[in-house]
């Protein structure tokens, strides 16, 4: 029995939930999966699963195992990299996360700029809204809009966001412009669903918290839709600061109520630092750090 292999199984059945989806994550018959569980709890003499037909849990003798496989195919996959030159010299693959607007706008650009001058690294950009773990989706560094949690990975600020409100200046030509939040009982609204609620939009100011009803003529499940019904005039959206920056550059779209705005959320890199950092990383950090917090400058 290869034990490494069979521990990867195990991982990989406790990540996903089930051995069928096991399989699937590693490319592997479902038969091939439940064999080298079996060959594994058999070895240890103990049982790491409770099956039953619709989900895998762990035994307790299971829960201690799983630290222990982390560790140690951690620190097999850690030698491995050194022997490839990994820690000596920048190569290999770089897996980055990062939201869906932002990545595009402007993780994407850094990024493009770090591979033309770094042969020896690939980058896989996986950007998405969805919050992953770093350690069970084997990802090397987050790009996060908003408080962190306290944790044990290592965060370097690289600028902040906020919410604007914003319209066309078609728009405001015919319906007005704001003054204050309850102007918008008045105001057709588009709103993005991930933001905001359709039916109230939140407000601050001198540290007091106001809860103002909008009608969202239209709800959509993007900022780049609502980006773009608002310059179509449909309406006044709120979005993300750097998710208008170029309508706001040209004069697509014009704010509104930014006395009322909420305070700014941090941009933060995202890593482990528990470990020794691989020079792939280590040199993208010191290369997209400087230049990602540029760009978020100027789109604030």
């Amino acid at each position: 029995m290869d034990r490494l292999d069979a521990m990867a199984v195990f991982l990989a059945a406790v990540e996903t939930g089930s051995l069928s989806a096991a399989g699937r994550k590693l490319d592997m018959p479902l038969a091939t999966v439940s064999r080298k569980l079996t060959d594994l709890e058999a070895h240890l003499c103990a049982r790491l699963f409770n099956r039953s037909t619709r989900k895998l849990t762990l035994t307790d003798a299971g829960r201690d195992y799983v630290a222990a496989c982390k560790r140690i195919l951690e620190d097999v996959s850690d030698a491995e990299r050194n022997v490839a030159g990994e820690y000596t010299e920048p190569r290999g693959e770089l897996v980055v996360t990062a939201p869906i607007v932002l990545g595009r706008l402007h993780v994407l650009p850094v990024t493009i700029e770090f591979l033309k001058i770094h042969p020896d690294v690939d980058v896989r950009l996986v950007l998405g809204d969805r919050v992953v773990n770093l350690m069970d989706d084997h990802v090397d560094l987050a790009i996060r809009i908003g408080e962190l949690p306290d944790s044990r990975l290592t965060a370097t600020r690289v600028g902040s966001v906020r919410q604007v409100i914003c319209g066309s200046p078609a728009y405001f030509a015919e319906h007005g412009m704001p003054k204050l939040p309850g102007d918008l009982n008045a105001h057709a609204c588009v709103s993005f669903d991930a933001l905001s609620a359709a039916d109230s939009w939140r407000f601050t100011r001198d540290d007091l918290e106001t809860v103002t009803p909008v009608r969202s003529r239209l709800i959509v499940s993007t900022a780049e839709a609502a980006v773009d019904a608002a310059i179509a005039g449909l309406g006044l959206t709120r979005v993300i600061s750097y998710q208008v920056a170029d309508a706001l550059r040209v004069g697509s779209l014009q704010l509104a109520l930014r006395d009322y705005e909420t305070a700014p959320v941090p941009v933060s890199l995202l890593f482990d630092a528990r470990r020794r950092l691989a020079l792939k990383l280590r040199t993208f950090l010191d290369f997209a750090t400087p230049r990602l917090r540029e760009r978020l400058l100027a789109a604030m």
